[in-house]
């Protein structure tokens, strides 16, 4: 289960954040001037040298140009910056200015990480955990996980929560495995939100308590997020959790169906026709108009 949620939350954040696939340094504050940057970066000021990698990577102010932002981060993270190298790395993984090679993005997220950068810290911890670049290593990839996590990283704290509920890298521990899914909850992340909800549903390393459950999917729910929509309808549905109330578990299933796709859109359109044949063609009406409220929200 935990490692199916993963995937989902890729496939999340890639659909939501198209381009967004591991962990880039923050942008620096609002740029000064380009001239007055070039002059300072051209002394070997290393701020001045990341933040025109950043502009080169961006596109802001000057055209959108990876090559040059690759020759600014080296000159930045070759000086000890530590966002600098992560954002080198991240080109390197991803092969934007440079041919895509895992390997020389691990060499430099781990510049970055061995001085506590946790977007470093997540990144190789990410390529230990799928063997590219480095030999693929769980435990070592927990440890990374647990690096960045400890220092804020919500992805990390959901990959080690993963790792604790599938034992990978570490002994099974649901406990533990709830502990990092609520961190990362806490921050809103739809698909922690959606894991620890999971955990309460079957009572694994928190006490089962089905109205905690439902809690936690409609915050995931609320984001637009399809397996926590699916989840909250069924609840209303069978009545888990929550009084049995057919008509929102038709709106809930109708946008499950709306943002999932492939397989999983087909089973929870299945879901939302079985419900629809219990209702009134009145409620199916209202069901819709509700749904399509929400689906109006997110568009926006």
């Amino acid at each position: 289960m935990g490692e199916w949620m993963r995937k989902c939350r890729r496939v999340f954040w890639l659909v939501v954040f198209p381009g967004v696939c591991l962990a880039q340094s923050a942008r620096p504050p609002a740029a000064e001037p380009l001239q007055a940057l070039l002059d300072r970066a051209a002394k070997g000021d290393v701020k001045a040298e990341r933040a025109l990698g950043v502009m080169y990577r961006d596109g802001k102010v000057v055209h959108q140009d990876y090559a040059e932002a690759v020759r600014w981060f080296r000159k930045a993270g070759g000086q000890g910056d530590a966002k600098a190298a992560n954002d080198l790395g991240f080109l390197y993984d991803n092969g934007q200015g440079v041919p895509e090679d895992h390997a020389e993005a691990a060499r430099w997220y781990r510049r970055a990480a061995d001085q506590g950068n946790p977007d470093a810290e997540f990144n190789l911890g990410s390529l230990y955990d799928t063997g590219q670049g480095v030999p693929q290593d769980h435990a070592e990839a927990a440890r990374w996980y647990r690096k960045a996590a400890g220092h804020g990283d919500v992805d990390a704290a959901f990959d080690l929560g993963v790792m604790y509920e599938e034992g990978q890298g570490v002994a099974r521990d649901f406990t533990e495995a709830a502990r990092w899914y609520r961190q990362a909850a806490e921050q809103g992340i739809a698909v922690a939100q959606t894991a620890l909800a999971t955990l309460y549903t079957k009572g694994s390393g928190v006490p089962q308590d089905l109205s905690e459950a439902v809690r936690w999917y409609r915050k995931a729910a609320e984001q637009g997020f399809a397996p926590a929509l699916h989840e909250l309808g069924a609840a209303y549905a069978a009545g888990r959790g929550v009084a049995q109330d057919l008509v929102a578990a038709h709106v809930w299933l109708e946008l499950a169906t709306f943002r999932a796709r492939g397989p999983l859109r087909e089973q929870y359109s299945t879901e939302r026709e079985g419900v629809a044949r219990k209702l009134t063609a009145e409620q199916v009406g209202e069901a819709k108009r509700r749904a399509l409220e929400l689906k109006t929200k997110w568009a926006r």
